[in-house]
C-alpha cells in the first residue's frame, strides 16, 4: 500500500515529459488554412469553368 502511495505521489510532483513529435500548432493552423484555400480555389473554379461553358451560347 505505501509503495502505491509513493508511486502516486512520485507521478503527480514529476508528471510524464511531453513528447515534442509533431508541428506546432501555429504551424499546423498554417496548413490547415492552406489547404482550406485551396480547396476554395479548386470548387470557385469549377464552378467559373462550369457556368462559363453553359452561359457561352447564350452571349
Amino acid at each position: 500500500m505505501t509503495s502505491l502511495l509513493h508511486t502516486l505521489i512520485g507521478f503527480l510532483l514529476s508528471p510524464p515529459k511531453r513528447s515534442e513529435k509533431g508541428l506546432s500548432q501555429s504551424t499546423e493552423n498554417a496548413l490547415l488554412l492552406a489547404g482550406a484555400v485551396a480547396v476554395a480555389v479548386v470548387i470557385v473554379g469549377l464552378v467559373k469553368g462550369f457556368v462559363d461553358k453553359n452561359l457561352g451560347p447564350l452571349k
